[in-house]
């Protein structure tokens, strides 16, 4: 557990026992610890998650996540951690509080990861109807070399980072490599929070900075 989190429970802890011994109403100490909770968790963890940019607290944050799986999944992933990311996709999987369709879209990006076309397949039929299943669906035609195919599937997808992805990696295909270039830096600079982090590590494995900045 992050430092940050384990004084906060400390204290949050102490504040309750204090409160009580004062003999204060339950309803005043749930009243200062549950919006004082929901500030934390947006400060420390939803923030990072959903909304930082910064590639340098971005990693500081995904690192530090090990014990948590749904969050570390994304630092082993776009490091390419192939061992780290087997554990992870294994406890994520074996979580009865993950709903079903949650799972189908972490083992949608397993399958990905690991190129696994039959798996990817399967994983995509228990998504619910999102731009997450139409992302995977389009990523599946691309594999199987149904590029215009893919084409008119991506159009349907609202999140702009994921369109600019799935064009890039259309356009690097079909041997156009400046045109990439160009979907993929327009996909970081669409793209927050884990998404950027990941977007911006795999665009860095296949193009130069010169290329980005083009």
């Amino acid at each position: 557990m992050d430092r940050r989190e384990v004084f906060y429970y400390v204290a949050v802890c102490m504040f309750t026992i204090v409160m009580l011994c004062y003999d204060q109403s339950i309803l005043l100490i749930i009243g200062i610890v549950v919006p004082a909770t929901l500030i934390m968790v947006t400060i420390f963890e939803l923030y990072p998650m959903l909304w930082e940019t910064r590639m340098d607290r971005l990693e500081a944050f995904l690192r530090k996540k090990q014990y948590k799986p749904y969050i570390y999944f994304y630092y082993a992933t776009a490091n390419r951690l192939d061992e780290e990311v087997d554990h992870t996709i294994e406890k994520l999987m074996s979580n009865t509080t993950v709903s079903k369709s949650t799972k189908a879209i972490f083992q949608a990006a397993y399958s990905s990861y690991r190129k696994d076309v039959f798996s990817l397949r399967k994983a995509v039929r228990d998504i619910r109807r999102s731009d997450y299943r139409t992302y995977y669906e389009t990523i599946l035609l691309v594999e199987e070399g149904h590029i215009d195919l893919a084409k008119a599937h991506l159009a349907s997808i609202k999140k702009e980072y994921m369109r600019f992805a799935l064009l890039a990696e259309i356009k690097r295909r079909l041997n156009h490599p400046e045109q990439a270039a160009e979907y993929a830096a327009r996909a970081i600079h669409a793209s927050r929070g884990v998404n950027r982090y990941i977007m911006t590590k795999e665009v860095e494995r296949y193009y130069t900075k010169d290329q980005l900045a083009q």
